[in-house]
């Protein structure tokens, strides 16, 4: 396997990646879209309830730290690697193997904002130097130190519908995604169909599902393009009886 010189390892995009869940869905196309379309240097995105911070990758070593967490904690940007497409053609005996990623250009780091926070004030530390954000140009000066530190304010989001907003008795499913799309709920309720219960789409891009269950305890998943997926709005996961993971749900 080829050492790749970041820190904190590189992630490497296939057509779907995995990624630790928080409040934002990292799983979901919508995050995979927003990251291939950054620029190099767009600066904080929002995403959900998150931040994703970026630099270009023409530098050896990035990170982030937040005034929150006292600047005591550097998060170290990771590099975001394509892959290419695999070669038809043999490779001659002798020949070197040629490398099956390409860099994005891109380094970046997601910080999910805790719930009522309004702005995220921090610094960049750069090939070992402290930094505003070159790529952000709001900032704000520090009195008592005389350090400027760069500035994210965040939107006023409306709070996401969550678990236990759900109708006594049954579960409600929600899912979001491209308009037009087919959308579909499985789980230890139906014996993992992936074909049973399709999600209605209202309004465009958002998929919804009411199903009545009895009182007990279900795990499920999500599927969309042949993938599965977690779901965003229940952060309660559970492994299945086959090993892999699962949202979970109690019902009473």
């Amino acid at each position: 396997m080829k050492t790749k010189k970041k820190a904190a390892g590189p992630l490497v995009l296939f057509a779907f990646l995995a990624l630790p869940l928080m409040g934002a869905d990292l799983e979901s196309p919508e995050f995979f879209d927003r990251l291939l379309g950054l620029p190099k240097t767009a600066g904080p995105q929002i995403f959900e309830d998150a931040v994703i911070f970026t630099a270009t990758s023409s530098h050896r070593r990035v990170g982030v730290a937040l005034a929150a967490e006292g600047f005591a904690q550097v998060h170290w940007m990771r590099q975001l690697l394509l892959t290419q497409d695999p070669l038809d053609a043999p490779i001659p005996p002798g020949k070197k193997v040629p490398d099956p990623y390409i860099d994005s250009g891109l380094l970046f780091y997601v910080y999910q904002a805790p719930e009522g926070l309004e702005e995220i004030e921090y610094r960049l530390v750069i090939d070992g130097l402290w930094t505003t954000d070159p790529a952000n140009p709001v900032s704000r000066r520090n009195g008592a130190t005389g350090i400027t530190n760069s500035l994210v304010v965040l939107p006023h989001v409306e709070k996401n519908r969550v678990l236990h907003e759900n109708p006594k008795g049954g579960m409600y499913f929600s899912f979001t995604g491209p308009p037009g799309e087919l959308v579909t709920v499985a789980g230890s309720f139906n014996s993992w169909d992936p074909f049973m219960y399709e999600l209605r789409e209202y309004p465009e891009g958002t998929y919804t599902l009411s199903l009545p269950l009895p009182p007990g305890t279900y795990q499920y998943l999500f599927f969309h393009r042949g993938e599965r997926f977690l779901d965003p709005y229940n952060f309660r996961r559970a492994y299945t009886r086959e090993g892999n993971i699962a949202s979970e749900v109690v019902i009473e």
